[in-house]
Order: structure tokens, then sequence, then C-alpha cells
């Protein structure tokens, strides 16, 4: 197994989160819509996908979506060692967490598994940045402050990059995007629950497609 210092970690998330505006954050209940959601949101111009794991065919929804040609699929949630390797073993390229603890940062660092690592204040960020994470989710951004609390973070924190998630929406995410500490946004309103459930694999793909045409 491959090991990634912070260094490379924050390298391959800088271009992870520079491929689109947003990367779909999502929860997946039933297996059989894996496949083709994922497809859907590739096809629409959202090619990186953050299963998280919350559900008991996380794991499988992981599986199914590292077969979509193009797509690129990370596992969120992260909270454990176990987890670490668990989203390894499924076929997870990238990593997302809520916050960080030393043994999860170590985890993915045996692992090889490039960590999007989870900060809400000032000196959660700084700590992250002195471990070598320059490239931080901003969590739970819209209940730790908003855009205007990460923007007001760009001048003394100029090193760090953030994907803010939580709270982000149609509505607000261009507030963050404007922000220049900002590089994409996490959301899950381009996959809303209602319509995977029904199944409507096209307007899944209209709405990637108006989220990059809006954000881009």
């Amino acid at each position: 197994m491959r090991k990634i210092s912070s260094k490379d970690a924050s390298i391959r998330n800088l271009e992870i989160c520079k491929i689109a505006p947003v990367i779909p954050v999502l929860i997946i209940d039933d297996i059989s819509t894996a496949r083709d959601l994922g497809e859907a949101l590739v096809a629409g111009g959202l090619p990186v996908l953050e299963v998280t794991l919350r559900t008991e065919c996380a794991l499988d929804a992981i599986r199914e979506m590292s077969k979509i040609k193009g797509g690129i699929v990370g596992a969120g949630t992260l909270l454990t060692y176990t987890d670490v390797n668990n989203a390894v073993e499924a076929g997870a390229t990238f990593g997302v967490s809520p916050g960080a603890t030393d043994n999860l940062i170590s985890a993915c660092e045996e692992a090889g598994l490039p960590l999007l690592a989870g900060a809400s204040s000032a000196s959660e960020a700084m700590v992250l940045l002195e471990k070598g994470y320059s490239v931080q989710k901003f969590f739970p951004a819209e209940a730790a402050g908003g855009a205007k609390f990460l923007k007001s973070l760009s001048s003394p924190l100029p090193n760090i990059t953030f994907c803010p998630t939580g709270g982000v929406s149609q509505e607000n995410a261009k507030n963050y995007l404007d922000s220049p500490n900002v590089e994409c946004v996490g959301g899950s309103w381009v996959a809303p629950k209602d319509v995977i459930t029904n199944k409507d694999w096209q307007y899944i793909e209209k709405l990637a497609k108006d989220a990059v045409r809006e954000l881009s």
C-alpha cells in the first residue's frame, strides 16, 4: 500500500476541487440507484462524487460508482481507521471528513488516501495547515459562519483553500465561490432525495448542467 504525504494529499485535493464548481454530496439508501445517479451527474459535468458513509449500502455504492467512466469517487463522513480502510477497499480515491483527528489523518496517510479534512474555525484550519493540509473542507459551512466568515479568513490565512459544505445550496453557492479562498463547494441540491427515489436521471443531469453553467 502506497503512503501519501500531507503535501501530496493537498496537491491532489486541489486538483479534484478544480474539476467542477460543485462536488455532489450523496446519501444513497438504495444501491440500485447508485450507478444511474453517478452516470447522470458525470454526464451533467459533475464528475467528482462524494458518497457519505451514512447508510448500509454506502460502500457498495462506492464500488458501483467507481466503475463509471470519467467518475472520481470519494468517501465522505470518514471517522475511523476502519472507515478509511473500507473506503479504500471499495474503490474510493479520496476521503472527506467533518473534522480531523491525528488518528484519522494517520490512517488516510498510511492508506494512501488524500483526505479533505474538515475545519470550522481559524484555529482548526491553522492546525491542519501546520500538519501540511492546505486544502480543507469548511464544515458545517452555514452554521459555522457562512460565506462572510469564510471570506474573512482569506486575508489572515491566504495559504488555505476551502471547499465549504453543509447548508450550501443553489441560492448561496455563488456567495461562497466568489471568495478568493474557495475553489468549489459541496452540496446535495444537485441530487435531491425525492428525485433519486423517482429515478428521474434526466432531471439529475439537468440540475448538474445548471450548476456548472451558473457557477463556473
